[in-house]
């Protein structure tokens, strides 16, 4: 049964007509709308690849159906900053060099930004509480701390 999803995406209206309303919505953002900044990685909610901001809130885009985003506003590493105007989290990473193959960089800046959001001047073991659940293999998480705290200071 086909079904059309309409949702506020960085910003804009967008709808996807998907066959199976309960597909995660990390597919209909990278097929259908190109939005490649989340990425599948354990596809169980585990690891934190895949984090967008449903009305404000980090969420794992692969175990949340795209029906559940009818309606929302979602928001995307895409629609956090611009390579010419970068979000200042993402400034940060840049200038502490938080990543190393980039495969994490999504979810540590999406779950630090919708922290960041709550807790604006947290203390670093609050940070790193905050990221527990987000995976990085390559190790750099006192990088990716470290980013954040400099975010956090402005």
């Amino acid at each position: 049964m086909t079904e059309t999803v309409a949702m506020m995406v960085n910003g804009r209206a967008a709808t996807v007509t998907v066959d199976d309303p309960q597909m995660p919505l990390l597919y209909a953002l990278r097929n259908d709308l190109g939005l490649t900044g989340p990425h599948y990685g354990c596809g169980l909610s585990q690891c934190g690849a895949c984090t967008v901001h449903v009305d404000g809130n980090a969420v794992r885009s692969c175990q949340m159906p795209v029906a559940d985003a009818a309606g929302k506003t979602i928001l995307t590493l895409e629609g956090l900053g611009t390579a010419e105007r970068p979000h200042p989290l993402q400034a940060a990473f840049i200038a502490e060099q938080a990543v190393q193959c980039g495969y994490c960089a999504n979810g540590m800046i999406m779950e630090s930004a919708a922290f960041l959001a709550k807790t604006p001047r947290p203390t670093e073991a609050q940070v790193r509480d905050a990221l527990v659940n987000n995976i990085c293999r390559c190790g750099t998480h006192p990088r990716v701390v470290a980013a954040v705290m400099r975010a956090s200071r402005g």
